[in-house]
Formats: structure tokens, C-alpha cells, sequence
């Protein structure tokens, strides 16, 4: 009997090839870049049609803080068209400002109370202050005295 063959041994092992590491090498894929975040863009109207006028006159100035960028959001219209309307309703009496600073306009309804302080301001020509009548007090004993005893003179003369 022959020897018996190794079947290993017939085939030859290559050379030593390197391991590839399992986290390391290799072709990587390329990072992709986000576009950013993208904003809706806005269609809002340039000139007032006549719903949007109408609702301009009807609702905005029932709101408690008018804005010109409220008003811009809630009417779709311009930040520009919104300042002028705001404006417009100033002068007709529909609303009152309460700040004005060079980048913000801050307007309120008008109500009772701003109607009166705005006729006094107008009289006074100045700043309206608000004077709470004083409630009367009881007189002190010392009050009560004089008084008696002002009152026995008066009687007496």
C-alpha cells in the first residue's frame, strides 16, 4: 500500500497576504453635505386687495400687541406695506403706539381709559400721571380737640 497523501499539502498556501483590519482601511465612502436648513420662502402681498384691507380695519386693531411683524405674519403682507398700515391707523384713532424705537414700533388697542388719559395729556400738554383721590381720615384726638375748641370760640364771638 502507498503512503497516503495529505490533501493539504498538495495545495500550495500563497504567500503571506496582510490581514485587513477590520475598522481601518479600506475604501471609505465619501461624507455628503446637508443642503442646510431651508426656510419656506414667503409669498406675501405688496399692495393691500380688498379683503386684506378690510380685515386690516376689522381685526387688527381689536389685538392687544400690534406689531408691524404680527401683522406681516397674520395678513401675508409685507413687513414695509404692514408699517405704513399701522401708520394709517394711528391717524385715524384705530390704535395707539406705546413704544417707538428706530427698529420697532410697539402699537395697542385703544380702549376708555387710553381715550381719557389721551384728552388730558392734550389739556396738560404734558405727561398724564395717574392721581388717585385721597380717602378722608378720621381725625386724630388732637384733631378733634381743636376742632372743639374752635368751635366754642366761634360760638362765643
Amino acid at each position: 500500500m502507498g503512503a497516503k497523501k495529505d490533501p493539504k499539502a498538495g495545495a500550495k498556501a500563497p504567500a503571506k497576504a496582510p490581514k485587513k483590519k477590520e475598522g481601518g482601511g479600506g475604501k471609505a465612502k465619501k461624507k455628503k453635505w446637508s443642503k442646510g436648513k431651508s426656510r419656506d420662502k414667503l409669498n406675501n402681498l405688496v399692495l393691500f386687495d380688498k379683503g386684506t384691507y378690510d380685515k386690516l380695519y376689522k381685526e387688527v386693531p381689536t389685538y392687544k400687541l400690534i406689531t408691524p411683524s404680527i401683522v406681516s405674519e397674520r395678513l401675508k403682507v409685507r413687513g414695509s406695506l404692514a408699517r405704513r398700515a399701522l401708520l394709517e391707523l394711528t391717524e385715524k384713532g384705530l390704535i395707539r403706539q406705546v413704544v417707538a424705537h428706530r427698529s420697532q414700533f410697539i402699537y395697542t388697542r385703544v380702549t376708555k381709559d387710553n381715550e381719557d388719559e389721551e384728552a388730558e395729556k392734550a389739556a396738560e400738554g404734558g405727561v398724564v400721571t395717574d392721581k388717585k383721590p385721597k380717602k378722608a381720615k378720621a381725625p386724630s384726638k388732637a384733631e378733634k380737640k381743636a376742632m372743639e375748641e374752635a368751635e366754642k370760640l366761634a360760638a362765643e364771638a
